[in-house]
């Protein structure tokens, strides 16, 4: 019952995400290896600078890092998926926007450079670990997630 309400809210309240995330799941279908992690899809995208990215339950992650980053990054983006169920239509705006600026902007990769600041410092970046974590209970294997985890501070 709970892995149909998961896909049923998913799908309503949580629409607009999953919609895009189920085109990009179905476009890549065939060209890249697709697997569960727990109630989300994972894609495997080899891509240059591209590390990971969650649209609700469809999550995309570049195979080419790593087992111990693939493992982190997926309970990561898992987190971001169940950020989606809680807020829904405002996913997007509270959760999508400042972490793609946060990600991709240069001022804010040259600011996280120059000043050794954590990724997952960003408060929807930290919560999403904190939540991927509790949400999958899988345990980080990383060095980076475990020591900078949570809003930069260890987990």
């Amino acid at each position: 019952m709970k892995t149909v309400l998961f896909y049923f809210w998913q799908f309503t309240w949580g629409f607009l995400q999953n919609f895009v995330g189920l085109i990009g799941f179905l476009a890549l279908r065939g060209k890249y290896k697709q697997e569960r992690f727990h109630r989300a899809f994972v894609t495997y995208v080899t891509a240059k600078n591209f590390g990971g990215v969650s649209f609700g339950m469809f999550i995309f992650v570049n195979p080419s890092n790593g087992e111990e980053y693939i493992h982190d990054t997926r309970i990561h983006e898992y987190g971001h998926t169940v950020q989606s169920l809680l807020l829904g239509p405002l996913y997007l705006i509270v959760i999508g926007i400042p972490s793609s600026v946060w990600c991709n902007f240069a001022p804010c990769i040259k600011y996280r450079k120059k000043n050794n600041v954590s990724y997952y410092w960003l408060f929807c970046e930290g919560w999403a670990n904190i939540w991927g974590l509790r949400w999958s209970g899988e345990k980080a294997q990383g060095r980076h997630m475990l020591e900078t985890g949570r809003y930069g501070k260890p987990l």
